[in-house]
């Protein structure tokens, strides 16, 4: 039987869902960035527009939900790492997973700065608009497009050594680290 909670041997369903949500609208916004940066600024590119307010959209709904994520992983406890693993790996683990908090947070944020500085509202999901953070800069929008592309590639990275992580703990050493995150 599936806990809604954590327990000390288990993720729950609420994190197991927040972590699989998450995964797939982060690798969804991190697709759509790249894509974005290859299409021409040239004149008025429509498609681009709709991709950019897709890809802003999105990023407000992941720090709507990183906030709510790690109030639920404050007031839960954290399944123990497995016993057998060396002391780097639990180290590794813990900061790769703290990073994922702080690229969660520091890239929504950019692109909130990025779009205050450009003089371009952001919204929720349309439904009402997010206050400028910063007044309308270029350079310091071109500054936050620097940071915001940077911080994006080292969630790519991160991301990398997790999922190699946990395919090496599956196929390798045969253990149960993956199916912790599995219903």
């Amino acid at each position: 039987m599936q806990h809604i909670k954590n327990t000390e041997h288990h993720y729950g369903l609420i994190s197991i869902f927040f972590h699989w949500i998450m995964a797939a609208l982060i690798i969804a916004l991190l697709a759509l960035g790249l894509y974005m940066v290859w299409l021409p600024d040239v004149g008025f590119n429509t498609w681009k527009v709709i991709l950019i307010f897709v890809h802003k959209e999105l990023g407000v709904v992941v720090l709507a939900l990183v906030i709510i994520r790690l109030l639920w992983r404050l007031g839960n406890v954290s399944p123990q790492l497995p016993s057998q693993l060396p002391p780097w790996q639990k180290f590794s683990a813990r900061v790769v997973h703290w990073a994922f908090y702080g690229f969660m947070f520091a890239l929504p944020i950019t692109g909130w700065l990025m779009s205050s500085a450009a003089g371009i509202p952001m919204t929720f999901l349309g439904l009402f608009e997010l206050p400028d953070l910063i007044s309308p800069n270029i350079y310091q929008m071109q500054l936050l497009i620097e940071i915001h592309k940077w911080l994006a590639y080292g969630l790519i990275c991160s991301i990398f050594v997790h999922i190699s992580a946990a395919l090496v703990h599956q196929f390798i050493y045969k253990d149960d680290t993956l199916r912790g995150m599995l219903p």
